[in-house]
């Protein structure tokens, strides 16, 4: 009897060390995530001539704030780490550097900014980290074969001037176009995107390419310049600080182009009040998400979520700046691939899971714009819809246009 219960009890033993260690297998941590945590990089203009920008960084810290309130993913708290890098390169690498070797994230998260994420990509993904949505829709970012840890969020730009492009053909075909663009790879994308769209009419169409510098702190010299050319449309490549400066500019010079104004640089708080209403009325651009300040979206459920996120966790922020839509969609898709790893918080698995979204749609996106990406696709969005000026708020036309771009 006694030799019975050793043998109930030695198996007994040896079962709950089985399941025991089964259950231990299964948790697999890279550097930054643990039973209680996950520790999430991120670089951000907070200062310099992006800074408009930086309401970005902090809607995403107060979004992981609020789902650390509801219990965290699967159990662990989310520990998110945030510097400045001034829009600068060199100090973007300085900022990355930092996250990766002293402060061991798991993940460096949306970094902003062509020029910041072009100075970082290298780095990351010989240390193997994932450089993840980042904030930037460059074409580049769409290539896992040659920067497998490096993915997209929003719409490329070359996909977005394609668009514009392809609605000059058919709405305008005889107009003569000039484009104001920043002179770097951010600037260089929607060119090419919009020589792309124009084809074989680009030359005749585009009368002026004008570029200004990041570092200029005016861009009035340059419209001046482009009004002499006497062109019909204005692309403005720009980003917030420039482009607020080319249409209020515009307006003062007495000229009424038709403009059309990238998305980057649509937030009606820190681009069209400081350019002025009455000199914004008209301006066309394109979204892929919903309008904060727009009345259709009073009772759409995920904009509610978004105004009681607002209101709970930035009071008193201006609901009108649309970066706050932004950062809450790209932190939204972040929580959902973090949850897809489970207890695999290893960076290959959460790269893996990033490349497998399907049709995942964040609140704040247009009804029909979808999140999709593949171990071959690395571009999640890749829709949009234009719209248009009108008051103090944008108005949506025509229907959702697709505007991918293959990875060169």
């Amino acid at each position: 009897m006694l030799l019975r219960q050793l043998r109930i009890a030695a198996l007994a033993t040896a079962i709950a060390t089985f399941t025991s260690g089964a259950v231990l297998a299964q948790k697999k941590y890279d550097t930054g995530a643990t039973d209680t945590e996950i520790k999430i990089g991120n670089i951000m203009p907070y200062s310099g001539p992006a800074s408009a920008y930086g309401v970005i960084g902090k809607t995403e810290e107060a979004y992981f704030k609020m789902i650390n309130d509801q219990g965290g993913i699967n159990g662990r708290k989310i520990n998110f780490v945030t510097y400045d890098d001034g829009y600068s390169p060199p100090k973007a690498v300085e900022q990355v550097r930092k996250l990766v070797e002293s402060d061991e994230v798991l993940v460096v998260f949306n970094p902003l900014g062509t020029p910041s994420n072009t100075a970082i990509q290298k780095y990351l993904n010989a240390k193997k980290i994932p450089q993840l949505f980042v904030a930037t829709g460059a074409t580049k970012w769409n290539d896992p074969k040659t920067f497998p840890w490096t993915i997209g969020w929003q719409p490329s730009y070359q996909s977005e001037a394609l668009i514009y492009a392809k609605w000059l053909m058919k709405e305008k075909p005889e107009a003569k176009v000039a484009v104001l663009y920043q002179n770097d790879d951010f600037g260089k994308d929607y060119l090419k995107g919009t020589k792309d769209g124009l084809g074989a009419k680009a030359a005749s169409t585009i009368v002026l390419e004008e570029s200004y510098e990041v570092s200029e702190p005016s861009v009035d010299s340059h419209i001046v310049k482009i009004k002499a050319a006497n062109p019909d449309v204005l692309l403005i490549y720009a980003t917030p600080k420039f482009a607020a400066q080319t249409i209020k500019k515009t307006a003062e010079l007495g000229w009424k182009p038709l403009q059309i104004l990238t998305n980057v640089s649509i937030s009606v708080g820190s681009v069209m009040r400081p350019a002025g209403f009455e000199n914004g009325q008209g301006v066309l651009s394109a979204a892929y998400a919903k309008d904060s300040t727009d009345p259709q979206w009073s009772s759409d459920p995920g904009m509610k979520k978004w105004n009681e996120f607002v209101d709970k966790y930035l009071p008193g922020a201006d609901k009108s700046d649309t970066s706050m839509v932004y950062g809450y969609g790209a932190a939204q898709t972040l929580v959902k691939v973090l949850q897809m790893c489970g207890d695999d918080l290893t960076r290959a698995n959460v790269m893996k899971q990033a490349a497998s979204l399907k049709d995942f749609t964040p609140d704040t996106l247009l009804p029909g714009v979808k999140l999709n990406t593949s171990a071959t696709d690395f571009a999640p969005i890749a829709q949009l819809q234009m719209q248009r000026f009108k008051g103090e708020k944008w108005e949506l036309f025509g229907e959702i246009i697709s505007g991918d771009i293959a990875s060169e």
